[in-house]
């Protein structure tokens, strides 16, 4: 096997792995050399579907503060956020801001130049920057033109990552498919970043790219080391009905309404102050409860769902704030939203918890010791700034405080070091002869990949969304366990080398299986009610039992054993809360 060397390698190319490679490029230059691989063309990454901003506090003068920031975050999180992590994020944030508009991101505007903000759910002051409702490609765009001012980086577009191998306390490589060619290479690097992104494509009605599959947690979780809090999946209010594309929160920050059936705006039941920009899980229950009592309308396709309403933002405001969500209801749903209401309804959107880091990123093992030269940015990594429920837009500026932050302490890492860690070229070995002597060698039986990822997708989408109870995870968790064996029988109908996608979908469902899973049972275990993890058969927040962070391993059987780790509180116990 052919190796690939560099000083840092970053898997990921969405804004978690871009911000890192400029900001070690822009500190840096040729003293550290950088690798990006990503499994798409790089300007490709899901990030460039972020559609409606990010939180930052600009204007303290009118009102806004670090300290009313962290408070909103730690509250919308249901009080599982890492207060310190959250006081970070908070106080970094106005600084990415500034550095993405000197280097030219076109962020909306006020009437008298300043950068805009608008109002998004669970913020109590409208800080939420955007370039009008495109905010994560504008993002991707201006990181991308940046880096293209340095040499000493590489980029591997179309190359997929198949193992990450941890050794004894350390990172040691990776192995990676060139899909252009099918050869397999061993990464070795002193550092990697790892930047992949959430796995939210174990739902079938998702807002996540096809591609969004949990690679990187499914790696994370195969090289021994934990996952932590994935129970709390968030469920973005608005999806549209029947493609579960994100319409963004944005048209509720300028405005716009929730309707059911009987054209009542509901949620002056739910959360009469905030209304339609209460946190999203808040909403998300309350659509689903107007749904489930019969408020819901009937959608061809057999989803049932309610309406988002525009229209009386009127056409000038929407194409100037909301173009982007104007043309989606047009082409996918046939609709206007200046004539006609949206039909939507929640849909799986974002993975709060994610592999266990220090506040400096440092990749965590069940033990809470960092793992040499081993980081994690970005929605693959829980901090933990969202704990048990993220606000809205403080997504993207997550992955770009931790993008900056990881870049930084790889390269002084790297710089520290001499050597290459030892060559991992046993298990390096193993898993060449696991694809090319057995995957691509074998036939399937009746079983495809493709069903196997339909059966998923239905199974999450029935007994882990927004209302749980223990039968129906006790349920989902025999399924998902039944199409685990399945997929060991399961193997790529294409043998060849080139392009070969089937081969992909094998491993990318290997690794949905596995995320699903430690979804799954980690829900079934939090006997309470907390942010988006909501329990029918326990509705009350237990912080007596359950105010702690689940962390959960593989077993040498292959399922997830788990243990709990506490929240770092520093500054507010938890309390009701209330919107």
């Amino acid at each position: 096997m052919d190796e690939i060397v560099h000083d840092v390698a970053i898997i990921g190319s969405g804004l978690a792995g871009l911000r890192a490679a400029v900001e070690i490029k822009r500190f840096y230059g040729d003293k550290v050399d950088v690798g990006i691989f990503s499994k798409l063309q790089l300007m490709r990454s899901h990030s460039v579907a972020a559609e409606g901003g990010t939180a930052a506090v600009l204007y303290p003068e009118e009102g806004d503060s670090f300290e009313l920031h962290a408070w909103d975050t730690v509250k919308g999180s249901d009080f599982l956020a890492d207060q310190d992590a959250v006081f970070r994020l908070v106080e970094l944030a106005p600084k990415e801001i500034r550095l993405l508009e000197h280097w030219g991101i076109p962020w909306s505007r006020r009437p008298d130049g300043r950068i805009a903000q608008r109002p998004f759910g669970g913020h109590s002051f409208p800080r939420t920057v955007f370039a009008a409702d495109k905010t994560g490609f504008f993002e991707m765009q201006t990181l991308y033109g940046k880096l293209q001012q340095y040499d000493g980086w590489e980029r591997y577009d179309e190359w997929f990552v198949t193992s990450i191998i941890v050794e004894d306390g350390e990172y040691r490589g990776f192995t990676v498919i060139d899909l252009s060619t099918g050869e397999m290479y061993l990464v070795r690097s002193k550092a990697l970043i790892l930047a992949t992104g959430g796995g939210g494509r174990i739902y079938s009605f998702s807002t996540y790219s096809l591609t969004v599959t949990g690679d990187g947690l499914g790696m994370i979780y195969r090289a021994g080391l934990p996952l932590e809090d994935m129970e709390f999946i968030q469920f973005h209010p608005t999806g549209l009905v029947p493609s579960g594309i994100l319409i963004s929160e944005a048209a509720r920050g300028e405005g716009g309404h929730l309707i059911n059936s009987k054209g009542e705006r509901f949620m002056s039941k739910y959360a009469p102050e905030r209304m339609e920009l209460a946190p999203r899980d808040v909403v998300a229950r309350a659509m689903m409860t107007e749904i489930l009592e019969g408020r819901g309308v009937e959608h061809p396709s057999g989803l049932k769902h309610l309406y988002l309403d525009l229209r009386h933002l009127g056409e000038e405001k929407i194409n100037e704030r909301l173009p982007f969500i104007r043309d989606l209801a047009i082409k996918f749903a046939g609709v206007d939203p200046v004539e006609e209401p949206i039909p939507v309804r929640p849909v799986a959107h974002y993975t709060m918890g994610g592999v266990p880091t220090d506040i400096d990123g440092r990749v965590l093992d069940h033990e809470g010791k960092p793992i040499k030269g081993l980081f994690a940015a970005g929605e693959v990594a829980a901090v933990s700034v969202h704990g048990a429920n993220r606000l809205g837009s403080n997504s993207t500026i997550e992955c770009l405080v931790w993008g900056a932050i990881t870049g930084k302490l790889a390269a002084e890492y790297v710089l520290s070091v001499k050597d290459l860690p030892p060559k991992p070229a046993e298990r390096a070995a193993a898993e060449e002869k696991e694809i090319f002597d057995k995957l691509l060698k074998h036939e399937s039986g009746s079983d495809t990949v493709y069903t196997i990822r339909k059966e998923l997708g239905d199974t999450m989408d029935k007994y882990v969304y927004i209302f749980r109870d223990e039968e129906g995870l006790k349920k989902a968790l025999s399924k998902i366990r039944e199409l685990k064996e399945r997929m060991e029988k399961v193997y790529p109908g294409d043998k060849g080398r080139v392009y070969n996608m089937d081969l992909v979908r094998v491993l990318e469902t290997r690794n949905m299986l596995e995320v699903a899973e430690v979804v799954a049972t980690g829900a079934l275990a939090r006997t309470e009610s907390r942010g988006a993890h909501y329990r029918l058969d326990h509705p009350k927040r237990d912080d007596d039992n359950w105010l702690k962070h689940t962390i959960a391993v593989r077993g040498a059987d292959g399922r997830p054993i788990l243990t709990y780790k506490p929240v770092k509180i520093i500054a507010w116990k938890p309390v009701e809360r209330k919107y």
